[in-house]
């Protein structure tokens, strides 16, 4: 009975042990690929890193699985079982795994074609905004409005048009567009913009020019409409600031400025006549 006892503690031990071994180096594979990678990230940065290291980190996971299940059956005749279900097995992923597949390959065609990066806001033809956080082997997280984050497959926001906001100088950006009525001074409304821009304690200058004067984005007119005429400028900000500072700030200044100096802000309004019968 003694006998039975310690040979069926050894046997277990000889399963665990294994198990145990497999484990903990997996572990220290995905720590050890993890730290590289985050000083990869500190020296060059790039949304490839973050994405490579999910992918690393998700082979290792499969790797360690496989070797677990070659404790029992041992490596051969897991091997085997493998390779003589490859059609099957072929089929169900087909099937069932599609989407994780195609998330799969739209984050290695986002990672090679590198249409934005970590800390680049950016937004989507649906309207869904943010500014990039990471990229996993399924999805982009970008942080939305009041701390939200947002998930969007790797499949859908490759298939999607998009617009990215950062300047080659790490700066984000927002446009802005402004009414003003018919008869205004559109040199006047063309000042006072563009001086609420450079007076918002958000906004930095866009570029220097080569006399090394700091400029904000110029104020353009950019159309006629039915009952206003459309004004538009581009104001940049560090990354640190919350874009909805700068949205604010910026349009408050311009419906001060404009209303001290008289300009027209136009909106529409509905006039009832009732006649006496």
């Amino acid at each position: 009975m003694t006998e039975e006892i310690l040979s069926g503690v050894t046997g277990l031990w000889r399963v665990l042990v294994p198990i145990a071994a497999i484990i903990l180096s997996g572990w220290a594979l995905i720590a050890v690929s993890r730290h590289l990678i985050h000083r990869a990230e500190r020296r060059r940065g790039g949304l490839h890193l973050s994405f490579f290291q999910h992918l690393i980190s998700g082979v290792i996971v499969i790797l360690c699985a496989i070797l677990i299940l070659s404790v029992f059956g041992g490596v051969k005749s897991v091997m085997t079982t493998l390779l003589s279900g490859t059609a099957v097995l072929t089929a169900v992923l087909a099937f069932v795994a599609q989407d994780v597949i195609k998330d799969l390959l739209a984050g290695l065609m986002i990672n090679i074609h590198k249409p934005f990066t970590v800390g680049d806001r950016i937004v989507l033809e649906d309207g869904t905004a943010g500014v990039v956080l990471d990229i996993t082997m399924r999805h982009v997280v970008l942080a939305g409005v009041d701390s939200q984050r947002v998930y969007i497959p790797n499949s859908k926001i490759s298939a999607m048009r998009l617009t990215n906001f950062i300047t080659p100088e790490g700066n984000r950006s927002v446009y802005f567009k402004f009414s003003v009525g018919y008869e205004s001074d559109l040199e006047l409304a063309k000042r006072l913009i563009a001086d609420a821009v450079e007076k918002c304690e958000y906004t930095v200058p866009g570029w220097i020019d080569p006399d090394g004067k700091a400029e904000y984005g110029p104020v353009r007119f950019l159309a006629f409409e039915e009952s206003a005429l459309i004004l538009a400028v581009t104001a940049y900000y560090p990354r640190t600031v919350s874009s909805s500072q700068v949205i604010d700030d910026v349009n408050m200044r311009v419906r001060t400025a404009l209303r001290e100096n008289g300009i027209e802000i136009p909106y529409n309004y509905l006039t009832v006549v009732q006649q006496n019968q």
